[in-house]
């Protein structure tokens, strides 16, 4: 792992929801998940069996990963070892996200969400 410091003078952040993380400091891993089901509906109705992620094949799928098939060399040189900040200023940080200060090794973060739009029969609705 590269070893860098992180120097912030101010950090505001309104809010942190949903398996999201503030990190401040050094990390080894951060796995963050989030599944969420977004239903829009013209009519407000809850029939109190919804919301199984187990319904809706994209909550299991596999993600599909190619690792890179070539060998990269890379070299990093750090003339400073001091990453230097004034003021961060986050809105929101939400749906298995990470605001990270500091050095990590392994990262693995994944979001998954459903969209459904339910609307009401129309009469005379052509298609």
């Amino acid at each position: 792992m590269i070893q860098r410091t992180a120097c912030v003078d101010n950090i505001k952040i309104n809010s942190v929801t949903f398996a999201s993380i503030l990190q401040i400091g050094d990390s080894e891993q951060i796995a963050a998940n989030s599944k969420a089901l977004a239903v829009q509906r013209e009519a407000e109705i809850f029939f109190g069996n919804e919301g199984n992620f187990a319904s809706f094949p994209i909550f299991s799928e596999a993600i599909p990963f190619q690792p890179p098939d070539e060998t990269i060399s890379s070299s990093t040189q750090n003339l400073n070892p001091i990453l230097k900040v004034r003021s961060i200023d986050i809105l929101g940080v939400s749906s298995s996200s990470v605001v990270h200060l500091g050095n990590s090794c392994d990262i693995n973060m994944e979001a998954r969400v459903k969209h459904i739009r339910q609307l009401l029969p129309r009469s005379g609705r052509n298609g």
